[in-house]
């Protein structure tokens, strides 16, 4: 009797349930006492069955938990390393950018200091050169009228005294002819010192000498001027050079950067999942050690009590009666939840977390493989399904899931497919048209399509981003609704087995104290009460398990939704940040690219069509996070992976269906027997 009533809890749409047993029973022993001796030995074996059969499975149960508890350890662990590794680069990354920034700012103040320096030397070489130009002027038209000035340049021994010769003769103004006694004298001893020739100044005794001697000077000093330009134009290209090579290196910097940032709120989200994986497995861990040895104490205190028998029958009846009452007046919610004939029993509900684990464990670790947040969801979505079904089918429920995320993958495999052949041909037209348009334009067009190309990619991501919080959203509303549902549930179970439980233990009070006593005025059925009793402890056992295990069900899910809901407020503040920043970025460029395309006219009106164009293009076809190469091979292996798990909970459905079976037959057989 005791094994029917273990039994019978674990199968739906048996007929009979171990509280009604109990009624049935009572009211047998009201009407006849039957030999108790081989119905209580076949009780104990049967018992004793059970309890080798549940310690298997128990013992089965911890080592597979012990398994995944090490697989997750590992995990979280190396989620470790690489945030270790990732931080390590961000810092470095941190440090490169501003180095360069340092360089830049240096660079660019060394390029102001040439840049004054050369505007004063060109200042100085055109006044002297423009003086120059006007005293061999001067000197011609004198020269060319005569006088007593010319006269007097032939007895003039130096330039020098020819130049004081000329400045008294009012000729020169006295300013111009100090400066140019200096800048004669500066040349002569510059040429002295180069090669130790003579005074270069000394006069030859005509007119003509001092013309030549000025313009001489007048060739140096253009000459100097030219090599001052020459010099001021190469080192501005080198300033230039250094700067777009600094520029493009903080760029590239920084989008490293932005990339390991993102791995790094990735990493973060997967490591939060293994943690909550592994908290749930641990508790189910525990919880199933101590099942195992709550389990060997039962079975331990029946074998005793199976030992010492029932001794008393007198007013057996009296005891009976009243125990039927209680059960039948306060045992029936109870009943209903573990045993109803509509519906899966609580117990049943509690085990159908394990039917399934192996496909959630399989898409949960296919997610991690391809960096799925897509997958990651489904696992949740699929355990969640199982945990809520109720008596529906959750098989069905996990299929529909796997199926619709199948045929989603797919629908967007060959969205894909079609979307790269035509950003192929009109990219490549595009880029055409463009190459022949840019030569005539191609510095400022340059800096507008590098922005332009940055702002598109940030919008883009800004959208990806915005769609990714809003499925987020939808995400955490699903559980909460999800989480409400279980919480309703299980206050309702809870309050119907903890009055079962009492119900139960008020019935074995009744009888226990009836077949103590002693001066019984008749031979007592205490054989047939002992059955009695036994059975009812079964219930009490099954009822306090059922409501064990929707508790321990209840907090399970409270910790998983916990842990999922602080992982989705983290994600969220992340991508919320990284839509704002890339926001004002991109606002930024746009209006960077539109000062500078304020700036071009002619030839560029027949550009801009083919650019706008081709900004559209890229936008839509290279801006993206990874290759269409990497999203096609990714897509297919979520594809197959996904089928994969369905194949493996089809094989979990036909192994339950085949084990109710069994189950079912065995119950049927041993209600002939009985």
């Amino acid at each position: 009797m005791i094994a029917m009533a273990v039994v019978l809890p674990l199968v739906a749409g048996v007929t009979v349930s171990p509280t009604a047993k109990v009624l049935q029973l009572l009211a047998d022993v009201q009407a006849k006492v039957v030999s108790e001796g081989t119905e209580a030995k076949k009780t104990y074996e049967e018992f004793a069955e059970y309890c080798d059969d549940r310690s298997k499975d128990l013992a089965f149960a911890i080592k597979t938990g012990q398994g995944e508890a090490a697989e997750l350890t590992a995990a979280i662990q190396k989620a470790d390393a690489t945030l270790g590794s990732l931080e390590a680069k961000i810092e470095q990354l941190v440090a490169d950018i501003a180095t360069d920034d340092a360089d830049l700012k240096a660079a660019a103040a060394i390029r102001a200091k040439e840049a004054a320096d050369f505007a004063k030397e060109e200042k100085e070489l055109s006044e002297i050169i423009s003086m120059l130009q006007r005293a061999v002027g001067i000197l011609q038209r004198e020269m060319a009228k005569g006088g007593a000035a010319m006269l007097q340049l032939k007895s003039a021994k130096s330039v020098t005294q020819a130049l004081e010769i000329m400045v008294q003769a009012s000729v020169f103004s006295s300013a111009d002819g100090s400066r140019l006694t200096a800048l004669v004298q500066q040349t002569a001893d510059s040429d002295e010192a180069d090669d130790g020739a003579p005074d270069a100044a000394v006069y030859e005794g005509h007119s003509g000498g001092i013309v030549d001697t000025l313009e001489s000077l007048l060739e140096k000093a253009e000459a100097q001027l030219a090599d001052a330009r020459t010099s001021e134009t190469k080192s501005s290209h080198n300033y230039d050079m250094v700067k777009q090579s600094l520029d493009d290196e903080v760029k590239f910097a920084t989008k490293d950067m932005d990339g390991a940032k993102a791995d790094h709120v990735d990493t973060t989200g997967a490591k939060a999942t293994a943690t909550g994986d592994l908290d749930v497995t641990t508790k189910s861990l525990n919880a199933d050690i101590k099942a195992l040895a709550d389990l060997k104490q039962v079975c331990a205190s029946t074998a005793a009590d199976y030992e010492a028998g029932v001794k008393s029958r007198n007013a057996e009846i009296t005891a009976l009666t009243a125990a039927h009452k209680v059960i039948s007046e306060m045992t029936g919610g109870a009943d209903t939840l573990t045993y109803g004939l509509n519906q899966v029993s609580l117990l049943q509900q509690t085990s159908s977390g394990s039917v399934g684990r192996a496909a959630v464990r399989f898409v949960r670790d296919l997610a991690k493989k391809e960096s799925s947040p897509a997958l990651a969801q489904l696992a949740s979505r699929m355990t969640a399904a199982m945990r809520s079904s109720g008596g529906d089918d959750p098989f069905g429920k996990v299929k529909t899931l796997i199926t619709n995320m199948i045929a989603k993958l797919e629908s967007e495999q060959d969205a894909e497919a079609t979307e790269k052949a035509y950003c192929d041909k009109e990219l490549g037209e595009t880029n055409v048209k463009k190459d022949d348009k840019t030569a005539e334009i191609q510095k400022l067009s340059t800096q507008i399509d590098q922005m332009s190309a940055r702002s598109a990619q940030l919008k883009q991501e800004a959208a990806d981003t915005l769609k990714a919080l809003a499925s987020l959203a939808a995400a955490q509303a699903d559980m909460d609704k999800i989480r409400s549902e279980q919480n309703a549930d299980f206050t309702s179970n809870k309050a119907d087995l903890e009055q079962g439980i009492a119900g139960v233990k008020q019935a074995l009070k009744i009888l226990r104290e009836y077949y103590a006593s002693e001066g019984k005025a008749h031979a007592a059925a205490e054989g047939a009460g002992a059955g009695v009793i036994g059975l009812l402890e079964v219930c009490e056992s099954d009822f306090t398990a059922g409501l064990a295990a929707i508790m321990s069900a209840e907090e399970n899910a409270a910790a998983e939704y916990v842990e999922t809901s602080k992982a989705n407020e983290v994600e969220k503040a992340a991508k919320d940040q990284d839509v704002k920043y890339k926001t004002k970025e991109s606002a930024a460029l746009d209006k960077a690219v539109g000062e500078d395309t304020a700036d071009r006219s002619g030839v560029q009106t027949e550009l801009v069509a083919v650019m706008d164009y081709l900004k559209t293009m890229e936008k839509r076809c290279i801006a993206k996070p990874e290759t269409y190469a990497e999203r096609a091979r990714r897509r297919e292996a979520e594809i197959a992976g996904l089928k994969e798990a369905l194949s493996i909970l089809e094989g979990e459905a036909s192994l339950v269906q085949r084990a109710s079976k069994h189950m079912l037959r065995g119950v049927h057989l041993h209600r002939n027997g009985a």
